[in-house]
């Protein structure tokens, strides 16, 4: 163990004996209130940067940030839950008043937030929540609505009984479970899901998956991907398959949009990432000036058709 992990543990254990038996931070440790924007540090954590659904979010967190005179420091996890705990870690030593963190693992990261909580700074999660540890607010679409759009797309294109595969997002992640549980909400009733299968949100593994999806299955009707990426990946493999199949993605990012102006991509269920993170420096400002935020802000979801 390095000297700043055990710095880290030290100081969080210390910090529980002060505060006495209860889990409950001492009082110096609470958050420090400030009533300039201008003087919060903000840390922003990105499970990726290699999605541009991300790239997008950090984007709305760096302009509304920039246009409030607050200061940003931004790490990708590059999809790594161990280094993104690392860097929630290096986030903390470097002084940030508040943090943003979109969670590679909602399991994973509760103890990074859990060692945020000790030390009293506040913790907001964006498009996927922590499992534990106290989280001021999670700033998301309603993936569960949206799953279930997805459904009721395929649905209203095919009729009940459809043949369907559903590529799923990484295991673990809140926008898998709950991009899953929506969907599952109109499928299990009213279509046939032949084949699930995790591509972790990715393009590459998307079309790999699927390869070998229409190999087992090769009768299926329609795709719903818990994400763009990987649906543009599995567009890519049906293609070299020469088969129509119709394919719903999830998120809304510049190349789906462009795939389903093209004709291939059949739908996506278009978030707003840039709002999101806009909304959630918004929460970090009011948080800091003690104002009361809601548990879960919500930013609006469309169906994007040709």
């Amino acid at each position: 163990m390095n000297v700043k992990k055990i710095w880290m543990v030290l100081l969080s254990f210390s910090l529980l004996m002060l505060g006495g038996c209860s889990l409950e931070p001492p009082q110096w440790a609470k958050p420090a209130k400030k009533d300039k924007l201008e003087d919060i540090k903000i840390g922003l954590s990105v499970s990726t940067l290699n999605n541009p659904f991300f790239v997008s979010l950090k984007d709305g967190v760096v302009k509304e940030a920039k246009k409030n005179q607050m200061e940003t420091i931004v790490v990708d996890a590059q999809n790594d839950s161990a280094k993104q705990i690392n860097d929630v870690e290096d986030l903390i030593q470097q002084g940030v008043d508040v943090l943003l963190i979109n969670p590679t693992d909602s399991s994973a990261i509760s103890t990074a937030v859990q060692s945020a909580n000790a030390i009293g700074i506040p913790v907001i999660t964006l498009d996927r929540s922590a499992d534990k540890g106290d989280v001021v607010t999670l700033v998301a679409s309603d993936n569960v609505k949206g799953g279930q759009m997805a459904g009721d797309l395929i649905v209203e294109k095919l009729g009940e009984g459809a043949k369907v595969a559903e590529l799923e997002g990484v295991p673990g992640a809140s926008a898998t479970r709950e991009r899953g549980k929506g969907f599952h909400l109109t499928a299990d009733k009213k279509l046939d899901v032949v084949a699930k299968q995790s591509a972790d949100f990715d393009r590459t593994k998307g079309l790999n998956v699927m390869e070998n999806i229409l190999q087992g299955h090769p009768d299926i009707q329609a795709v719903f991907a818990h994400n763009d990426e990987m649906a543009l990946g599995a567009i890519e493999a049906i293609a070299s398959s020469g088969k129509d199949i119709l394919v719903i993605g999830f998120d809304g990012n510049e190349d789906a949009i462009k795939s389903v102006k093209a004709g291939q991509l059949a739908a996506t269920v278009a978030q707003q990432p840039e709002l999101i993170g806009q909304l959630a420096v918004q929460a970090a400002g009011d948080t800091m000036k003690g104002k009361k935020v809601e548990k879960t802000i919500p930013a609006p979801l469309k169906m994007v058709t040709k």
